[in-house]
């Protein structure tokens, strides 16, 4: 396959980078990387914070679940919290552990090791709790961050604790002002961000145009404005800030690799049809979240274009890269990959195309949002078991992977 969207040789999940380091050698797809005694640990909460948040959400859209899902169990604080744990409790374990990885540092593990803990509160009805340990994780998560910047100083590294910082202000909002949705928009900020920091470093293969860099910066400066300005005017601040998601989207389309190498082939096309498609969706929830703050009836779509059409298309694309380098398997790229993507955004039309103003459609579309990303999973195991077997078989690695 074509490789110069993995030509640093970084793995990279959902905008997730790991600099390169002189401390740090490079990987390659499926490389292994050091394994500490509790990382599956860690991993494992990660994993049940995102589907108590997946059970949460169908039952916020909805959609009628078994008796051991009804309202009262845990279910019903997974759904209260829904956004804490899809974005806290498993995205920022996640990105902990990749950033974990990356620094090489024991005390880093503290980070996704609190926010796993502080999924676990929240489902068990300990908000307060639970509110708390995701501080906390942020907070630990900022000082892996000054290390990355310290070892690399760099706008992307720059960018990436800028964006450590965006989670510790949501979460702060989350902990100290109880019910205030304030700290959505900065939770959402430090997975945009994320993604941003990667995608700039990126840029780097590419001719940058004059003022591309100081264009980045203010739209995510602009979106920070707008998440800080949402306490105290909503209105105003949602404005600003879906305006920013919108720009933010068409930079992302004009200057990001992703355009040249979808005309490549095997994982570095798939890569950039993931990121393309995130790309269209980060522009329609821009315009939803604007929408949203004018009084439309946008929200879902602010809120699901933005968290399922964008940040997990970016974790479908960089999955088969990150998830391999830190639970030290190794998978076989195919064409099968696309199944689940394509589920994605085809449940992602039903939910908010005809879903709009038909709750029984939205509630199918919620389902088959969890159906997609149970799809991706078992096409990640299925490709990790193909190419154990491959390899046992004496085949070898298909040249595609």
């Amino acid at each position: 396959m074509d490789h110069r969207e993995n030509e640093r040789k970084r793995p990279t999940f959902h905008g997730m980078v790991s600099p390169p380091t002189p401390q740090r050698p490079a990987r390659t797809v499926g490389a292994t990387a050091k394994v500490y005694p509790w990382t599956p640990v860690v991993m494992v909460l990660g994993l049940l914070a995102l589907l108590g948040g997946m059970a949460g959400g169908l039952l916020r859209a909805g959609v009628t679940l078994p008796s051991a899902f009804q309202p009262g169990s845990w279910v019903g604080n997974a759904a209260v919290t829904h956004g804490a744990l899809m974005i806290c409790g498993f995205m920022g374990t996640v990105i902990g552990i990749e950033r974990a990885v990356a620094v090489k540092l024991r005390v880093a593990w503290l980070a996704p090791t609190a926010s796993g803990l502080g999924g676990m509160g929240l489902l068990a009805g300990q908000t307060a709790l639970g509110a708390g340990l995701l501080t906390a994780a942020a907070a630990l998560f900022v000082g892996v961050n000054v290390v990355v910047v310290h070892r690399q100083r760099a706008a992307h590294t720059l960018l990436l604790l800028a964006g450590a910082l965006a989670w510790l202000a949501g979460s702060l909002v989350f902990w100290l002002r109880p019910g205030n949705t304030a700290s959505l928009p900065w939770w959402f900020a430090f997975l945009v961000v994320t993604v941003a920091a990667e995608r700039l470093e990126m840029t780097r293969l590419m001719r940058r145009r004059p003022g591309a860099q100081l264009l980045l910066g203010l739209l995510l400066g602009a979106m920070a404005a707008g998440a800080a300005l949402t306490i105290f005017a909503a209105r105003a601040g949602g404005v600003l800030y879906g305006l920013a998601l919108l720009l933010l989207a068409l930079w992302l389309g004009v200057f990001d690799i992703a355009r040249r190498t979808v005309m490549t082939s095997g994982l570095s096309r798939y890569m950039a049809v993931c990121l393309l498609g995130g790309y269209v969706w980060l522009a329609i929830a821009g315009g939803a979240w604007a929408g949203t703050a004018l009084g439309l009836p946008l929200r879902d779509v602010a809120l699901h274009a933005l968290g399922l059409g964008f940040i997990v298309s970016m974790m479908m694309g960089h999955a088969p890269v990150i998830l391999p380098a830190i639970a030290r398997i190794k998978i076989q790229f195919n064409g099968l990959f696309y199944l689940p993507l394509a589920a994605l955004h085809l449940s992602l039309l039903v939910r908010l195309g005809v879903g709009l103003d038909d709750s029984a459609w939205r509630g199918t579309g919620a389902v088959l949002n969890a159906v997609a990303i149970g799809l991706f999973a078992a096409t990640m195991a299925g490709a990790a078991l193909l190419w154990r077997t491959r390899t046992r078989s004496g085949k070898g690695p298909d040249k595609t992977s």
